[in-house]
């Protein structure tokens, strides 16, 4: 597999100065069901990356009731130039985590529950011990509750990748992020190839897999719909593809907003390729809509 490699990253990085267009304005959180969550997750010590990774969708999500968990603190051993995580030394891990999320899942009477992580890269086994009993606590306490985890790739440990999923969570997810060219300066301490390989080694033991990634950092058409291809040849199930939007002016800058109608153009590339289920539009991120998917995969 060829994966395309072209040009100077640096100057597809320049600033853009046009204002955030109407399609990505969304209303402020609020509402009965958001403050209920918010509560939840402060007296269960428990951090989203809804709130972590700044969410344009949290208030939508949290009136519906979901939430994106994330476990083994908020503090990433990486520097990925468009994450808002915390980045510095992570706190010793806390073994209650998977108890108190198990339960937040069954407090919110959750028939989907999304789990991710930070990265834990100093740790020998990047977490997934931590990751597995998490999957389990969830499963032992909310037996009909379907389970979605977004991993890291534990530096291309498949020991890891396999304690993940041997707790048997029902949609594995990885995302790539970004397309090969612009790794160095989006994900520098990631390869798009090791995430490939995470996401084939997954699919290849028997589970649903699910990876997306980000528009508006300095991409060409033509390296997306290479991304999509790529995705296709690891046959990935579930595929999502959203706007970039900078955290801060620490992170990297958006290089374009693209509009909804090209966003449309990739979903039907992708569908066209044979991936089955796609979200993509401004606003979409991993864990949008996510049990939609879940329940597509079911008819």
């Amino acid at each position: 597999m060829r994966i395309h490699e072209n040009i100077n990253a640096v100057e597809v990085f320049s600033e853009t100065r046009t204002k955030r267009p109407d399609w990505l304005k969304v209303r402020a959180p609020g509402g009965e069901s958001y403050a209920e969550i918010r509560t939840l997750m402060r007296n269960k010590t428990l951090h989203t990356v809804c709130e972590e990774a700044h969410c344009p969708n949290i208030g939508e999500c949290w009136m519906h009731g979901t939430a994106t968990f994330l476990i083994l603190g908020d503090v990433c051993t990486r520097s990925c130039g468009f994450c808002a995580v915390k980045t510095g030394k992570p706190p010793i891990l806390d073994t209650e985590e998977p108890l108190r999320v198990a339960e937040s899942v069954m407090n919110m009477k959750l028939h989907h529950a999304v789990i991710t992580s930070v990265n834990r890269d100093e740790l020998e086994d990047g977490g997934s011990s931590i990751w597995a009993e998490t999957i389990n606590e969830v499963r032992r306490l909310n037996p009909n509750t379907t389970i979605e985890v977004l991993i890291p790739d534990f530096k291309g440990d498949m020991i890891a990748v396999q304690r993940v999923i041997d707790a048997s969570p029902d949609i594995f997810n990885h995302n790539v992020e970004t397309i090969p060219r612009l790794y160095k300066t989006v994900r520098p301490q990631a390869k798009f190839e090791r995430s490939l390989d995470v996401l084939r080694y997954a699919k290849y033991h028997g589970m649903r897999t699910k990876s997306g990634f980000m528009v508006g950092l300095g991409e060409e058409k033509e390296e997306i719909f290479e991304v999509l291809r790529f995705l296709k040849e690891a046959n990935i199930d579930i595929v999502t593809i959203g706007q970039y939007l900078r955290p801060s002016k620490d992170h990297l800058p958006v290089a374009r907003y693209v509009h909804p109608d090209e966003f449309s153009e990739y979903k039907q590339y992708g569908l066209g390729l044979g991936i089955e289920h796609i979200e993509s539009a401004p606003l979409v991120r991993s864990s949008y809509h996510a049990e939609r998917a879940v329940l597509d995969s079911r008819r």
